[in-house]
Order: structure tokens, then C-alpha cells, then sequence
């Protein structure tokens, strides 16, 4: 069985954190309900106290991270006064002093937490606090690319689906276009690639083939993937600027995928594009 995306990108969040700042130790884990959390994912650990260790919103230094929804940190951890000491003995089984946690939070709820730390009391400096955060943006995309898939899948399994929930499959459709080229995962970036072209090959009945069965699909085009990336920018409204910026690319990059794709099709406008591109089968 496939292990969940998200518990890789923790690994992986965890591995970055450690080689970027030199903490000897990282460790963290998502919530399983609210306010609680298992640490499920340990990077040089010499001893496994912590593995398994439940975390509730308000103990320890995890805990207020979590109640707080901000980034905690303390010098000494086994005479902080400003946190509970629920976990002391782990942690000192570990032997670590000076820790700090991230939480990792998604459309404002918290959903995991990121650990760092020394075996020594000493401050942890912006530095490391910043690529701390980094990190836990990083695992933060990959919870949201799993819910926008979750989302997706359940809007694309309605058998007859009203213009409102068209409009729900394409500003998905778009979203996802645009962050799957940003997903580490290559099977997941693959899947997601799977998703957007399934729904793009569904049949809008009103969009698709016009009112009373105007007129029918067009042959599909073979599209460069970041052309199709660019139509479905400006599907769903995008101005060049705005599609550069959700596509990590210069402006007359998107200028000239727009270009490319609208001769392709035969059209001579974005509009035309547009719906040349859903005849088509490339766009929802």
C-alpha cells in the first residue's frame, strides 16, 4: 500500500529543516482531531521517546503552538516557565534542551506541528526560525493539494451536475493546474495531472456543446502541458500578470504559451481559446 503523501512530505519537510539550519534533531506530526496530534516522524533522533508521544492543544511546547497558531520557542525546555511540562521525560530521554515548534496551518486551522532542536541551552536565531517556517509551508502545500483533490474527485462524481457545480470543477481544475508543477512527488504530481484531465474530458452539457445540442466536440488538440496550464489561467479569469504569478513564470512566458496554444486551436482571441480548448476535451 502507497504510504499517505502527507506523512512523506513530513519526512521530507523534516530532512530539509535538519540541512538547512544544522539542528541535530527535527520531529513533528499532523493532527488525527482537533487539538490532538501524534508524533509520528523523527529526523536524528538517537532514541525513539518521542515516537508515538500524543500531543493535546495547550501541553508542552507543541501545545501551545497549536492553541496559539504561531511559532513557539524556548532556550531551556526542562525549566521553561511558560509552557507545561506534560513531556518531560521524553524529551529529556532525548536529551533536548533547546527547542522550537512550527505549526503547520491551513486555511487557518492548525494541522500538524514542526519540531526543532538542540542538546544544548542555547537561543535558536532567526534564521533557523525562518527556514523552520519554510518547512512547515512546505508540508502545508501538500495538505492543500490533497484537499483540493478531495474536493475535486467529489464534485467530478456528481452524475448531473448543475452550472454552480461546473463552476466548482473549473476553479478547481485551475487550482490544482497550477500547483501540481510545484508538488516534490512525482506520483503524486502524476495523479494530479490524471485528475485535471479526467474532469476536463467530462462533458459539460451546457458549456461543452452549447444549448439544445449546438455545437459538437472538436478533435482533441495536442496541447503543450503548460499551455493547457495557461488556458486554464485564463478560463478562469486571469490576466497575464496574475497567471505568471500562480505559474512561477515571466509574464512573456505566459504571453507566448497563450500565443502558441491559440494557434493551435485556430482561434484568435482568449475568449475563442477558451472554448476551442473545452470542444476539445482540455478544459472542463
Amino acid at each position: 500500500m502507497a504510504e499517505p503523501v502527507e506523512a512523506v512530505e513530513m519526512r521530507a519537510a523534516l530532512l530539509r529543516l535538519r540541512r538547512t539550519t544544522g539542528l541535530p534533531v527535527a520531529f513533528g506530526g499532523l493532527l488525527h482531531e482537533a487539538g490532538r496530534m501524534d508524533i509520528a516522524e523523527l529526523n536524528g533522533a538517537s532514541t525513539g521517546a518521542l515516537r508515538g508521544l500524543a500531543i493535546s492543544a495547550g501541553n508542552g511546547l507543541g501545545g501551545k503552538s497549536i492553541a496559539l497558531s504561531r511559532p513557539c520557542a524556548v532556550t531551556d525546555y526542562r525549566v521553561a516557565r511558560h509552557i507545561s511540562h506534560e513531556y518531560d521525560a521524553a524529551v529529556a530521554a532525548e536529551g533536548l534542551r533547546s527547542v522550537l515548534a512550527v505549526p503547520v496551518v491551513v486555511r487557518r486551522t492548525v494541522r500538524g506541528v514542526l519540531y526543532g532542536a538542540l542538546r544544548s541551552a542555547l537561543p535558536i536565531g532567526e534564521r533557523t526560525f525562518d527556514a523552520a517556517v519554510a518547512a512547515a509551508r512546505d508540508v502545508e502545500q501538500a495538505l492543500v493539494v490533497r484537499d483540493e483533490v478531495r474536493r475535486l474527485l467529489s464534485v467530478s462524481r456528481e452524475p448531473t451536475p448543475g452550472p454552480a457545480a461546473w463552476e466548482e470543477v473549473r476553479a478547481a481544475h485551475s487550482e490544482l493546474r497550477a500547483l501540481a508543477p510545484r508538488v516534490v512527488d512525482a506520483e503524486l504530481r502524476a495523479e494530479l495531472f490524471a485528475v485535471c484531465g479526467r474532469l476536463a474530458g467530462a462533458s459539460d452539457p451546457i458549456g461543452a456543446s452549447g444549448p439544445a445540442g449546438g455545437a459538437p466536440r472538436l478533435t482533441p488538440v495536442a496541447l503543450a502541458p503548460r499551455e493547457v496550464d495557461v488556458l486554464t489561467c485564463v478560463a478562469s479569469g486571469s490576466t497575464n500578470a496574475t497567471a505568471a504569478e500562480l505559474l512561477g513564470l515571466r509574464p512573456e512566458t505566459v504571453k507566448g504559451y497563450l500565443r502558441s496554444a491559440m494557434r493551435k486551436l485556430g482561434t484568435h482571441t482568449r475568449l475563442e481559446a477558451v472554448v476551442a480548448a473545452r470542444r476539445a476535451g482540455l478544459l472542463p
